[in-house]
């Protein structure tokens, strides 16, 4: 009756022994580390900068515990804080000769101690929140006034466009703040233009001003048209910032929008203010623009003359000077993808562009009319440009797709196109608010934490060992079992951890913990009612199944409730709480019946069952001459014979 089968005992050995595997690495810590990262898209973290780091760690006298290249990072890990910081000093003085130029980001990090073999079955440590690991805190505030002027100086150049192209005439097209103003000279125009803006630019609306000859079009931007706009700014500026930061190895960073025009940056061992700061102004876009192919644009390039008037001069990834228009053709605003991939006849790797319907139209207007002419393909990051390729225009180019090659290897293929899917800042942004956690107050709070969970648990197990006995010893062990498989979840998960998450680890155990009290006072009343011990066992287990399931079942609502509208701290105690819920009914009723099996399972004659005092009512010692009959004695009456009375005679 009470005996498991052998394939049960199976999974829970398998689940216990991944629960171990998966738990392990968060009992190792972190140690300090010295992150190398590439400050420029040209610039490669790769053997080479391993070597150079390892070089100027020998010549300062520092032996790292561990230098490896890992992703797009070189890591150096150390014993102390103080090895750390003399690390960071000599490979700064070691790569960055320029800090105003600086080719790398040299960042204070943290790392996991995990060993080797654990790491190898992918076992990895929960990633920490900010202020269990320490690290640095921005508050963003975007510019959305910067962000309306862009879009206004784009709708002119369209409308420009569209009036060059219907070969409608104006005196002048001017932006003043988010309005522009057309200067048109006869009704005719005037009616065409509208209709013009109207079919074509629908996020514009139009007043005219202005009598006589002084009449102008005045077109500004439609108040829903405005608030797309800074939606569209603030989630065009967070998904560029994830992938910035994401490129850089910075672990579970956190990027929120916090009111309407403001986004919160969080990372999470990174303890360099500065240097974070870097890394959230990476920030790559693209240009197309016409190589100066003058008598005096060649005269410059070959270094024999100046500069001519409109034009401007750029290197190339091989230190060539190369001289394009100052006016842009195109810019990554009109980028809807960028691939790395190989050319078909060359097998040379390219970045393969796809470009919106304008950039597709303007592109093959260009392509068309600039046969045999050289056009410069130019990559800015932090205000400084380089010349990917310049390649010779052999003809008309449609369909939206660029194929940009040329003397690049599949790593700067695969780089240039992350750099171009994440695109630009659609607004500029400040720094509003700053400030760092350091690793010591994480240290404590996460101490904290572990004495709350740890001491809860003590006190938990005390009571239940006191008044369950032996059933209380099963249900301790069973609630180190959910917390062990908790945490292997969680680190399964790669889940972020904060002092919220902790809370609903807390909470958790008390859920867990609900459970075998409803299983263990349910075989309590089985065995008041005269079952025998291994009949209550079973009873109880099955019939206390029923009210688990749906305590467990609303509670998770509430938990899933919280994850779907929740945000920040609060989904991260839901991820945990929903976790919990999991790992407690599995725990509780699953792992402590089999640990109830294995105990008394197999014991035939069970007489008695340690599970604490089992209260029953106390004898009735009431006269019962006059009273009514108690139940026994009703049921013995109603099934007694009925006899004839008997009369006596005379």
């Amino acid at each position: 009756m009470n005996r498991y089968p052998l394939w049960k005992y199976a999974i829970l050995a398998i689940a216990l022994l991944i629960g171990v595997i998966f738990t392990l690495p968060n009992f190792f810590g972190e140690a300090p580390a010295v992150q190398v990262s590439s400050a420029k898209a040209t610039i490669k973290v790769d053997t080479g900068t391993l070597q150079q780091v390892e070089a100027a760690l020998q010549a300062a006298g520092l032996q790292p515990d561990i230098l490896a290249l890992e992703g797009n990072s070189v890591r150096a890990r150390f014993a102390t804080p103080d090895d750390q910081l003399k690390a960071k000093d000599a490979i700064q003085s070691a790569l960055v000769s320029d800090p105003n130029d600086a080719p790398y980001i040299v960042a204070l990090n943290l790392v996991p101690r995990t060993p080797t073999w654990l790491s190898a079955l992918g076992a990895k440590p929960m990633y920490l929140g900010l202020d269990l690991r320490g690290g640095v805190h921005f508050m963003l505030q975007v510019d959305m006034a910067a962000a309306l002027t862009q879009k206004t100086d784009s709708l002119a150049g369209d409308l420009r466009s569209l009036l060059r192209d219907k070969g409608i005439r104006h005196g002048g097209i001017q932006r003043d703040g988010q309005s522009i103003d057309v200067r048109l000279r006869t009704e005719a125009d005037i009616t065409a233009t509208r209709n013009l803006i109207t079919d074509q630019l629908p996020d514009l609306q139009t007043e005219l001003l202005g009598s006589g000859s002084d009449q102008r079009l005045r077109a500004s931007i439609k108040p829903e048209a405005l608030r797309k706009v800074q939606e569209q700014a603030l989630k065009q500026n967070i998904t560029t910032l994830h992938n910035r930061i994401n490129e850089l190895g910075v672990a579970e960073p956190v990027i929120q929008q916090q009111g309407l025009d403001r986004i919160v940056v969080q990372l999470p061992g990174v303890q360099d203010t500065a240097k974070a700061k870097d890394i959230l102004g990476r920030t790559a876009t693209l240009e197309l623009r016409l190589v100066d192919e003058s008598t005096e644009g060649r005269a410059a390039e070959m270094g024999t003359g100046p500069v001519p008037f409109g034009a401007e001069r750029y290197l190339d990834r091989n230190g060539q000077p190369v001289i394009v228009k100052k006016q842009v053709i195109l810019t990554g605003e009109n980028l809807t993808d960028a691939q790395p991939g190989f050319d078909s006849q060359t097998q040379e790797p390219t970045v393969n562009l796809v470009l919106d319907a304008k950039g597709a139209r303007i592109f093959k207007d260009i392509t068309r009319e600039n046969i045999n002419k050289r056009m410069a393909i130019i990559l800015f990051e932090k205000g400084k440009g380089e010349v990917v390729t310049a390649p010779v225009i052999r003809g008309e180019i449609g369909g939206g797709r660029v194929q940009i090659s040329g003397r690049m290897t599949t790593t700067e293929a695969n780089d240039t196109s992350l750099l171009l899917r994440a695109g630009s800042l659609a607004a500029p942004m400040e720094i509003i608010e700053e400030y760092t956690i350091g690793p010591s107050l994480g240290a404590d709070n996460i101490q904290r934490g572990i004495d709350s969970v740890v001491w809860g648990m003590v006190a938990i197990a005390a009571f239940m060992c006191v008044y369950y006995a032996l059933f209380g010893v099963f249900s301790t062990i069973a609630l180190g079992v959910n917390v062990l498989l908790l945490m292997a979840v969680l680190s399964m998960l790669q889940a972020t951890l904060t002092l919220p998450g902790i809370a609903a680890m807390a909470l958790a155990i008390g859920v867990a913990i609900d459970s075998n009290v409803l299983i263990n006072e349910r075989i309590r009343e089985e065995l008041r009612a005269g079952m025998s011990p291994q009949q209550a066992i079973h009873a109880g287990y099955d019939r206390a199944w029923a009210t688990i399931l749906d305590s467990n079942l609303t509670t998770l609502i509430v938990g899933l409730a919280l994850l779907a509208f929740g945000s920040g701290v609060v989904r991260g105690f839901a991820v945990v709480h929903c976790i919990g819920i999991a790992t407690s009914m599995f725990s509780a009723v699953f792992f402590s019946r089999g640990l109830v099996n294995l105990w008394y399972g197999g014991k035939k004659k069970l007489k008695s069952v340690s599970i604490g005092q089992v209260w029953k009512p106390a004898p009735d010692t009431t006269d019962t001459t006059d009273a009514a009959p108690t139940g026994a004695s009703l049921a013995s009456v109603a099934t007694a014979p009925l006899q004839s009375p008997t009369v006596d005679k005379p």
